[in-house]
């Protein structure tokens, strides 16, 4: 039900969706400033209590059709289960104001959560979007990776091809998943900035 309601929502919002030069807040090799959020089940969750371990963060908005690219067909979820299994840390993050694209309420949110199967470690509301406007996150999917000593070591866009395209996921580079190898086998990230693509965050 939840995709079919998607998908007119999806077909109006395509054209405004963007690829923004990068403008980033944060430098890679720079410590990633802490932050506070809530979760969708109201718990506080804080980027310093997970020191020790891999951090993504993916800006999200379920209305957003370069999000629901990866959602639609399972992709993201896969990619969340197989390296939450791994100890990385995977925070879904919400900064679209409420009554904008991508605002859901908590009882909504854990709704839809359920139904695509999300495998993230929390799902948390950045309302104000002053975490957003911290890391320089513009659009949805926005990706960050931290690694364990807490420092920036890629954001941009989640993969190579900028479309809404799920056919386009196989014969991407996936950028997050470059990101994640290399750094977990000891090695340096090969491209830690891209430019982010997507619908642009409803602040």
């Amino acid at each position: 039900m939840y995709k079919r309601i998607l998908t007119a929502v999806a077909l109006m919002t395509i054209g405004a969706a963007c690829s923004l030069p990068s403008q980033a807040a944060l430098q890679v090799g720079e410590e990633a400033p802490d932050f506070t959020l809530t979760s969708i089940e109201g718990n506080e969750h804080s980027l310093s209590d997970f020191r020790g371990q891999f951090v993504v963060l993916e800006w999200v908005n379920h209305e957003c059709p370069f999000v629901r690219k990866f959602y639609d067909v399972g992709e993201m979820q896969r990619l969340q289960e197989e390296f939450t299994e791994q100890g990385v840390i995977w925070l879904s993050i919400c900064s679209s104001r409420e009554g904008e694209q991508g605002y859901m309420t908590k009882e909504r949110a854990r709704e839809v959560v359920a139904e695509l199967g999300s495998r993230h470690t929390a799902y948390l509301y950045d309302e104000p979007g002053d975490v957003a406007r911290l890391f320089g996150a513009r659009v949805t999917p926005h990706m960050f990776v931290i690694d364990p000593d807490g420092v920036l070591i890629y954001q941009g866009a989640i993969d190579s091809i900028r479309s809404a395209n799920p056919a386009d996921i196989e014969r991407a580079e996936n950028f997050v998943v470059s990101a994640l190898t290399e750094a977990k086998a000891g090695q340096p990230v090969s491209t830690p900035v891209t430019t982010a693509y997507g619908c642009t965050i409803k602040f």
